[in-house]
This record gives structure tokens, sequence and C-alpha cells, in this order.
């Protein structure tokens, strides 16, 4: 029997983890990393013990988890894209439906820079184009230090003072959603990281990119006309000037998927919300990962 038949089969036990990517694999991911899946599943899966199956969904294709099955995730991940977090294409349309029907079952959910804005959006926050345009490199951001990160990440006395971190984007939230609160804040961004409640975190950058991701990015940005040349500069100056703290940051993330929550019964999703197809899984065991399909996204 192969890896893929045990997990489809419920012969491999353990955690799972949804992935739910809005972007599609550059030609450089593909190549280098074999597609942004195992970028983010190398970065933020392990560590917590125990066996995982990551299931990465396409969502920018419309491929959502199946509602029967949205109830066996411990987690889930929402990633970057090049969309605007507040368009109205159909698939964020149900992008935001689903992160709503999530956060009433009390599901972990953690939003990476589009998903972050994407995810302040679904639960009532207001989001928009950045003030201060472009927002491109190796940035440090701030924590804020009157918030209860004991129910997040633990001690709050493991949180440092500032962090640096990957950025790219040019759009941000402007007002966190009801009873979420801002944990961590930046010279340009003044919300770079929230929570809502105990289950809830966004952040505006890339805990999951490493600086050769960004170099290409940079490039790609420019060579399109997206960026200017000279944002383009200014950007790689910083990835020479600094590494992202990516070790602090991906044992933060994962801190918060894995943490344990309490038992929480509730109805699953509308069927709308959650239509049907898997793209890709992973299965960690011994501090690896395998694909149980191809990823090719």
């Amino acid at each position: 029997m192969t890896v893929a038949a045990a997990a489809a089969s419920g012969g491999v036990g353990g955690r799972r983890y949804a992935l739910l990517l809005a972007l599609n694999d550059s030609e450089y991911a593909r190549k280098v990393y074999g597609g942004y899946g195992n970028v983010f599943v190398s970065a933020l899966g392990g560590g917590g013990g125990e066996e995982e199956r990551w299931d990465c969904f396409r969502v920018i294709d419309g491929e959502f988890p199946a509602a029967e099955e949205v109830g066996r995730y411990e987690g889930f991940v929402v990633s970057g894209s090049p969309h605007d977090a507040y368009g109205d294409e159909r698939w964020i349309l149900r992008l935001c439906s689903l992160l709503r029907a999530l956060h009433a079952m009390g599901k972990r959910i953690l939003g990476i820079c589009f998903g972050h804005q994407v995810l302040c959006r679904a639960l009532g926050g207001r989001i928009g184009k950045a003030r201060s345009g472009w927002n491109i490199g190796v940035k440090k951001m701030t924590f804020v230090r009157d918030f209860e990160g004991s129910k997040l990440f633990g001690d709050l006395k493991e949180i440092p003072q500032s962090a640096s971190i990957i950025e790219v984007h040019q759009d941000e939230v402007l007002e966190v959603p009801p009873m979420g609160k801002v944990l961590a804040y930046s010279d340009k961004t003044p919300v770079e990281m929230f929570a809502v409640g105990d289950n809830v975190l966004g952040i505006q950058g890339h805990p999951e990119y490493t600086s050769d991701i960004l170099l290409n990015l940079i490039d790609r940005l420019v060579n399109n006309n997206t960026i200017t040349s000279g944002i383009g500069e200014e950007a790689r100056r910083t990835v020479e000037a600094s590494e992202p703290d990516r070790r602090f940051w991906t044992g933060l993330c994962k801190d918060f998927l894995k943490r344990p929550t309490a038992a929480t019964t509730v109805d699953m999703p509308p069927r709308e919300v959650a239509p049907e197809m898997m793209s890709c899984s992973h299965i960690i065991a011994g501090g690896h990962f395998v694909a149980t399909t191809p990823i090719g996204l």
C-alpha cells in the first residue's frame, strides 16, 4: 500500500492541516522547491511531536475542502496571493465564507500576507491599499506588550521586542475585526500582526519565504513593471543588510497551529462554502514530509 492509499483509507494517523493556496507557482518556486506547497509545508510542518498530514487546496482555482472533511482538520493556513483581498472574484468571496465558518467552529486559522488581509475582511475588519505604497524587503516589526500572549504562544517572555520578516505587499489591514487585537506594527504598516481570540492569527509578512525566493520575486516584479527599478534596488539592499528571523517566525507559527485547543462541537459549514477537490497531500513522519500526490499547482 502506498502512503497516499494509507492516508486516504485512514491508515495514517496524527494531526491534519489544510493549506489554502491563493497563488500559482512561479517557475522558480516550482524548479527549486517543487512548488509553494512544499515551501509552506517544509516551513510549518513537523515540530508537534506527532505524525501530520497536510492537504493542499488551490482555492485560487476553486478547489476547496469538502464540507464533510472540514471538521477533521486541526488548523488552516491561507497563503499570500497576487490578487487583492478586497476583490469580488468568486473564489475570494467563497474563501471569506469558509473562513467565517471555520472561525465559528473554533478552528485555528493562520493568514499570511493576502491571507492576513482576507482573514481580516472575512471577520469584519477593513482592508485596502497601503497608505505608504509598496513595502518589499526584509523589514523589522515591533511587538506590542499589552496583549495576552499566553493564549497564542505560551510565555510572553518568549516574544522579543522586535523581529525581522520578509514582506511583499501594497495592501494592508486598515482596521482589525471586532474583538481583534493588534499584536505587532512597523514604521510603514500599522497592523503587521493581529489576533482574534486564541484561534485566529494574521501575519502581514512571509514566515515561509527565504531570501532567494524574495530576490527572484523582486526581479520578476521589476521585469514586468509592477514596481520601479528604484523600489527593487532598495528591497535588494535590505536583503544584503540582514536576514529575516525565519527560525523564530516558523517556530511561532508552528506553536500557534499546534497548541491544543478546547474541543468544539458545531455544525459543519454549508456545502456551498466548501465544495470538492484536494490538490495535494503531504505526510509528516520522522521529521520529513512526502507528497502523496503531485503538487503541480
